[in-house]
């Protein structure tokens, strides 16, 4: 007789879960992820550079095969529908939910059930990459979970044949969305067949050297079984062998990054509250290992294991994107929290109170997430009333403080800048401008201010960054070419700098102001060796 599911069990918890998981996004217009406003400059210039001939001259937009192109396609059908805005705000908000619902099947096929150690995992559903805004990189790696899931399922069905048929295409269009989830689903998918080839053997070995013969041939079955994952491989080749592809790959082993990235998986706002939720989920896996009634699944452990040797190997820069280390953190520890389970004989009060911790968990991050998420949608409102005083078609030149500190709560205004082109089809110059790497390249060239990272200003100039002083920005910038300037939370500045700006609109909380540029006025006069900063000890990141 089958015994009734527990609460933690249930289509009705999933369906919960995932519901709770989209409530952070729910009053942003705008999700307050770092990238995001960046990216939805270029959605709008995809959707509209044919109908305003002035974005043609300022960027060019080509569409090729490129494994980075989740939103940039989902886009097209959705904004005519719900708007740019909506339409992003809802792909968004299925990133999350797709996490949860994921992550959640797993260990579903894995361990037959649910187990209330699961639980713990849901909240990195809001991982750090994510926060960053990393949209096309987050929905693959959602979508890759729940495919993976369908794998176990289907090989745990002997439908292997339906399962092939469905992963060629399936991998194809997940390598679309973005490459990384592409290759997150091949380790799991591989390290799960090796086990499942590796029990499916007959266990007649008793040397050490039958043992290695016994994992070779396991080894040998898995990958031709995950043959059909693998055409995305030429259109890999098809794309970075193209002559218009740009982005080195670099920074290999940087010990210092990687354990500063595993201590940052739910960075958000608030450090102490951030890190001391990262020690829970290492205080869970440690359990694991030490407590008698935990145990962890063969099958999962072996791909969290191999995670960690990929996340180990991995740059920090792959094709000139960077944080390729850091994306992959989260998600190697959820796996190896999905991973536990409860042994047999654990009694269902036991099991109960932990269930009832891990949810607990999950909602108090949750709530934590829906507050900042709140904090930076007022954020964003209070800044984009400048667009109030930017007439369509605005030549737009814009400038975000920035601090050299590495510092844990982030503005998240870094690319706001973009919103000017999305909302007024204004030429901003926080587009990224990486050929190869997405299909909207900047066509002016400007003197240093044509594109990111020129809308980054400090107070002095950081040791390894392309950032420059706010005074040299606002007397270098070439007026004749751009009619306003918007400058966001700025680091303290004279007064005299705004010679030859006229103000429009000033937020005095913050700095803010936007301005327009009196042509026939001179700018601020600056003798040229106070532009260039003092020789500086190359200091280390916090």
């Amino acid at each position: 007789m089958t015994r009734k599911d527990h609460w933690w069990e249930t289509r009705i918890f999933v369906i919960v879960a995932a519901l709770l998981a989209a409530v952070p996004l729910l009053r942003p217009t705008i999700p307050p992820l770092v990238d995001l406003p960046g990216h939805m400059g270029r959605y709008r210039v995809q959707l509209s550079i044919d109908q305003y001939p002035w974005l043609s001259e300022w960027y060019n937009f080509n569409w090729q095969l490129i494994g980075n192109l989740g939103f940039d396609l989902l886009i097209i059908p959705l904004a005519p529908v719900f708007g740019l805005e909506l339409a992003v705000k809802l792909l968004v908000i299925c990133i999350p939910v797709l996490t949860v619902t994921g992550l959640l099947w797993i260990a579903r096929e894995v361990h037959g059930r649910i187990p209330a150690t699961a639980l713990f995992a849901l909240p990195l559903a809001y991982n750090f990459p994510f926060h960053f805004g990393f949209v096309n990189f987050s929905l693959s790696m959602a979508v890759a979970l729940n495919l993976f899931a369908l794998w176990l399922r289907l090989a745990r069905l002997n439908r292997l044949g339906l399962r092939a048929a469905i992963f060629v295409p399936a991998s194809c269009l997940l390598w679309l969305c973005h490459t990384f989830g592409w290759g997150f689903l091949g380790v799991l998918a591989f390290s799960a067949e090796m086990i499942r080839q590796h029990d499916r053997l007959p266990q007649d070995y008793a040397t050490l050297g039958q043992r290695a013969r016994h994992w070779l041939a396991a080894w040998t079955r898995a990958g031709l079984n995950c043959l059909p994952l693998a055409l995305p491989i030429l259109m890999m080749i098809a794309w970075r062998s193209g002559s218009n592809v740009g982005g080195e790959t670099g920074d290999w082993f940087n010990w210092r990054a990687k354990i500063g990235w595993i201590t940052m998986v739910l960075r958000d706002r608030w450090q102490a509250f951030d890190i001391a939720s990262t020690a829970v989920l290492y205080l869970i896996l440690f359990k694991g290992v030490r407590d008698p009634n935990i145990e962890y699944s063969r099958n999962l452990v072996l791909s969290a294991l191999f995670l960690l040797a990929v996340f180990l190997l991995l740059p920090r820069i792959v094709f000139g994107s960077a944080y390729a280390d850091m994306r992959l953190a989260p998600f190697m520890i959820a796996i190896a929290l999905v991973g536990l389970r409860p042994k047999r004989g654990l009694s269902i009060e036991r099991a109960a109170t932990v269930a009832a911790l891990g949810l607990a968990f999950f909602v108090v991050r949750i709530g934590s997430n829906t507050a900042s998420f709140w904090l930076y949608a007022d954020s964003y409102d209070r800044q984009l009333k400048a667009l109030d005083h930017i007439p369509v078609g605005a030549r737009l030149v814009s400038f975000v403080g920035e601090t050299c500190n590495n510092q844990w709560f982030m503005s998240r205004l870094q690319h706001v800048p973009a919103i000017a082109l999305e909302r007024k089809l204004a030429y901003t110059n926080d587009q990224w401008s990486m050929a190869g790497a997405q299909l909207l390249t900047v066509r002016h060239r400007l003197k240093g201010f044509a594109h990111d990272p020129s809308q980054l200003v400090t107070h002095e100039q950081c040791p390894r960054e392309w950032w420059r002083p706010l005074k040299r920005s606002l007397v270098l910038f070439p007026r004749h070419t751009f009619d306003y300037v918007w400058i966001m939370i700025p680091p303290p500045y004279p007064r005299g700098l705004e010679a030859g700006l006229k103000p429009l609109w000033r937020d005095p909380e913050t700095g803010s102001g936007l301005f327009e540029v009196i042509h026939d006025q001179p700018g601020p006069q600056v003798r040229r060796e106070e532009l260039i900063p003092p020789p500086r000890r190359a200091e280390t990141e916090s």
